[in-house]
């Protein structure tokens, strides 16, 4: 039974918006994965320098931490987190169950718009290519298109979880 969502995607496709949309439909925990970095993070992202997998490891140990924690409270929560490498997801996941992953999927045109449209947020457009060299989309999640409204990807969601034919 799933009891985490993980939504990710490259920075600017709606992954924050999203959780939080879901987390206030099923009614459950919402974490943002952007909190967990650590500040040398967020300032190597606001100088438009790309994360190396050393940088990340801490930070994907800090969400696994707090999922498990939230598992270990019989919370369930929807989580934010790009999860670009299957590496990272395994990270994430670890020997927790009842995780499944939201992908949010689309061209990288309509991404790039939507992050320069940004206000106040420590991730650069300019680091969109890296983020996108990085990722290795995930076999196994329910995809959701970008160009869905807010709306429309929770219920595709909510539907995918129902039937659970994803």
């Amino acid at each position: 039974m799933t009891n985490t969502l993980i939504v990710m995607g490259v920075s600017g496709t709606g992954k924050s918006t999203l959780a939080r949309a879901l987390a206030s439909k099923l009614q459950w925990a919402f974490l943002e994965g952007d909190d967990y970095h650590p500040q040398g993070n967020v300032e190597k992202m606001r100088r438009g320098e790309a994360l190396t997998d050393d940088d990340r490891w801490p930070w994907l140990d800090a969400m696994h931490a707090a999922i498990a924690d939230k598992q270990h409270h019989k919370q369930p929560v929807v989580v934010t987190c790009s999860a670009l490498k299957k590496t990272y997801r395994e990270k994430l996941v670890g020997k927790l169950d009842g995780i499944e992953f939201v992908y949010l999927c689309g061209d990288p045109q309509t991404i790039l718009a939507r992050m320069r449209q940004r206000k106040n947020h420590f991730m650069p457009a300019d680091l969109l290519d890296s983020q996108i060299a990085a990722l290795e989309p995930p076999q196994t999640a329910i995809f959701i298109p970008i160009d869905l409204t807010t709306e429309e990807q929770v219920a595709a969601v909510v539907r995918q979880l129902q039937s659970a034919t994803y």
